[in-house]
């Protein structure tokens, strides 16, 4: 089953691309990790994961607007530390399979 969505959601796909070896971001894994894991129990984020190739992440991210996920990307230990550049894409979500729109409204 597909479920409509209300127009005014907004979401956000935050593609992080590495700019430093591995073995500089892996120093900083467990960092990262805790700002994800503040941020999934605020409902920021509804999920991430790593690219493949391990070139960066991905993060789906609901957040009132743009500036607000700029903020939240400020603390992120990847960007204090100048490991990653991200891209952010904002879009209106207007379907989703059954089960996942409780995190999309």
């Amino acid at each position: 089953m597909i479920f409509a969505l209300p127009p005014k959601n907004k979401m956000f796909l935050i593609l992080l691309q590495y700019i430093r070896p591995l073995t500089t971001i892996d120093h900083f894994m467990d960092a990262h990790q805790a700002f994800l894991d503040k941020h999934y129990q605020k409902g920021h984020f509804i999920f991430s994961g790593r690219r493949h190739p391990r070139s960066g992440g991905i993060i789906l991210c609901r957040a009132d607007n743009r500036r607000a996920v700029e903020k939240i990307i400020t603390e992120d230990p990847f960007e204090q530390n100048s490991l990653a550049m991200y891209e952010i894409i904002e879009f209106h979500p207007t379907q989703c399979v059954a089960g996942i729109e409780q995190y999309l409204t």
